[in-house]
């Protein structure tokens, strides 16, 4: 969907249905996939893991404002090193056209 700018009439184009896959970001070292479970404020999230652990994590600066998470995305979990087991960053937010193609290459293991 083409979408106009505030200034001289240009169209540029916004993300959806037609959304193109060029390159996805895997997880790497002790990253992993996560699902959001719910939305605790503050720039907090609960979010399952695939390791099948529930972690509260922080959204980091750099993400907070150009990144909107919801309930059911899928994004990049990193543990923390203190407390790995029950906090973390989420570090990365996949698209629609994204998780379908980590879905159809088998990355995902986890339900949904």
């Amino acid at each position: 969907m083409l979408m106009p700018i505030e200034r001289r009439g240009q169209y540029r184009p916004r993300g959806g249905a037609g959304e193109v896959v060029e390159r996805v970001r895997l997880p790497r070292g002790r990253e992993m996939f996560g699902v959001v479970e719910a939305m605790l404020g503050a720039n907090k999230l609960r979010v399952r893991c695939a390791d099948d652990k529930m972690r509260i994590c922080r959204i980091p600066g750099r993400l907070r404002k150009r990144v909107w998470m919801r309930e059911r995305d899928l994004i990049i979990v990193e543990p923390w090193e203190i407390q790995g087991d029950d906090h973390g960053d989420a570090i990365w937010k996949y698209s629609a056209a994204q998780v379908d193609w980590i879905r159809r290459r088998g990355f995902l293991k986890m339900e949904m």
